[in-house]
């Protein structure tokens, strides 16, 4: 998946609990789980919106692009042949 959700990194920074972040956005616990694990295909921006003011943090802080050809550790996939020309 190209977008790779970074809730529990942020969390454990802020030291909070997703039960915490929960009761404080109004939100059910099961829903930030599912965020953390990646497991949505979206998020509402008024959710996002209450996450950044309770984290104190940005967007890009919980959300991060990653292209499906780039690995890991930020190289190209070599194993992907490139796509043929459209005709």
């Amino acid at each position: 998946m190209p977008i790779i959700v970074n809730l529990d990194v942020m969390l454990a920074k802020r030291k909070m609990r997703s039960r915490d972040l929960a009761a404080r956005i109004g939100i059910a616990e099961q829903n930030v789980s599912l965020l953390k694990s990646g497991k949505v295909k979206g998020v509402r921006f008024d959710t996002l919106e209450k996450i950044c003011e309770v984290l104190d943090c940005q967007p890009g802080d919980i959300l991060e692009y990653r292209s499906e050809k780039t690995t890991e550790d930020g190289q190209e996939n070599a194993a992907t042949p490139p796509a043929p020309p459209s005709r």
